[in-house]
């Protein structure tokens, strides 16, 4: 087994099988042993900045799109990534340019001390979509907060976008019945023409696989519960409506890897730039592929 390979299959059974705090501790442990192997990993990998990164993705992702949505982990670009999050975010806000709408997940889930979303909401009602951070990485929080950017309404799945569709891309998203199923930013990525780009990270992060799961509801073949918790939703201009979250928990562990075995390469591609993971894949193509394969029966989860 590859070494890659290796740690995403350790890495997917701690995540499986670990209490919460086991698992921080290890993660802790790993960033701690990673940050001191930098010279090394410098010396083996070579580093780049975003100029690098650009012209990398200009050659490899190109601008057959509408919509380009990116997942992005800055501490997994390290230490080959010699830019800052601020330069990041601005080249991609440039990559797009002003014909192309970029959009960012956003995601707010809960209090983390808590590792429970509807406990959380249940102690704080409240989400301020201007004052809730997003929990997805320090650029996603940069985007959102920068100037012209759209947000969703929404307490955990908030979207944030810039360009001509964001506006589109995140309105109504308080009026879905579900975080990604009908009428939320998913729906439109699927049904426009979306590039789902991750930066640092593996496609373990691809959000848009929920989608499939909210779209189908009690089609989706996987026991499952449901909790509700009311939400104060307080929008941009500080006016609010509340809103009743629908939190679903799956009996069974997501296995993010079996998505090779359900989707064709060529429409899931993975690749490495200085030994940092990237990949790409549409929005439809993931959508279209995990509804045929849960409609025979096949999913993303495993039995515990």
């Amino acid at each position: 087994m590859a070494a890659a390979g290796m740690f995403e299959a350790l890495s997917g059974f701690a995540v499986r099988h670990l209490p919460r705090k086991q698992l921080l501790t290890l993660r802790d442990h790993y960033h701690r042993v990673r940050k001191q192997l930098f010279p090394l990993m410098r010396l083996l990998y070579g580093t780049f900045d975003v100029d690098d990164l650009r012209r990398h993705l200009e050659e490899n992702v190109g601008n057959e799109y509408e919509i380009l949505m990116v997942h992005t982990s800055v501490n997994h670009m390290l230490p080959m990534y010699t830019g800052t999050p601020i330069a990041l975010m601005q080249m991609l806000i440039d990559f797009c340019g002003p014909q192309r709408t970029l959009a960012m997940p956003a995601f707010y889930l809960g209090d983390p001390q808590l590792d429970d979303v509807v406990e959380s909401f249940r102690r704080n009602a409240l989400f301020d979509v201007r004052r809730a951070p997003s929990q997805m990485g320090i650029v996603t929080e940069l985007f959102r907060r920068s100037k012209g950017a759209r947000q969703s309404l929404h307490p955990t799945h908030r979207i944030a976008a810039l360009g001509p569709l964001a506006e589109r891309l995140t309105q109504g998203h308080e009026f879905a019945a579900t975080p990604c199923g009908s009428g939320t930013p998913f729906e439109f990525m699927a049904r426009h023409e979306t590039c789902i780009l991750g930066i640092g990270k593996p496609f373990e992060v691809l959000s848009q696989v929920h989608h499939v799961e909210d779209l189908l509801g009690e089609e989706f073949p996987v026991p499952h519960s449901v909790s509700s918790v009311p939400v104060v939703l307080r929008d941009s201009e500080r006016i609010e409506r509340t809103y009743e979250l629908r939190w679903r928990r799956f009996k069974w562990n997501r296995n993010m890897w079996k998505l090779r075995e359900i989707m064709d390469g060529s429409k899931l591609r993975e690749w490495d730039f200085h030994h940092v993971p990237l990949f790409a894949a549409r929005a439809r193509d993931v959508t279209e592929a995990l509804v045929k394969a849960a409609r025979d029966g096949i999913t993303l989860y495993v039995e515990k």
